[in-house]
C-alpha cells in the first residue's frame, strides 16, 4: 500500500464524516441562531431555553435523514472492505 492510496482512503473517510455529520450539525447551528435572536428580542436568558429545541431538532433530522445516513456509511465501508483484497496485496 502507497501513501497516495493512505491519503485516498482518508479523504474518502473524512467526507463520508463530513456529510454523515454536516445535516445534523447544520441544523443544531441554525436552531441556535434562531434561539439566540429570540433570547436577543425578548431578554430571556434561560440555558435551557436553548438545549431543548436544540435537541429536538436534532432529533427530528435524524429521524428524517437517518436512512440516508446509513446508508452513505454502509456504502462506505463496504467499498472499504472489499477493497482490502487490492490494498494488501
Amino acid at each position: 500500500m502507497n501513501p497516495d492510496t493512505v491519503v485516498a482512503i482518508v479523504r474518502q473517510a473524512l467526507e463520508v464524516g463530513m456529510l454523515a455529520a454536516g445535516p445534523l450539525l447544520l441544523a443544531a447551528l441554525l436552531t441556535g441562531l434562531l434561539v439566540s435572536i429570540f433570547q436577543a428580542a425578548t431578554q430571556i436568558n434561560e440555558m435551557t431555553l436553548t438545549f431543548i429545541p436544540k435537541l429536538l431538532v436534532m432529533f427530528v433530522v435524524l429521524v428524517l435523514l437517518g436512512p440516508w445516513t446509513m446508508r452513505l456509511l454502509v456504502d462506505f465501508l463496504v467499498r472499504l472492505i472489499g477493497s482490502i483484497p487490492t490494498l494488501v496485496g
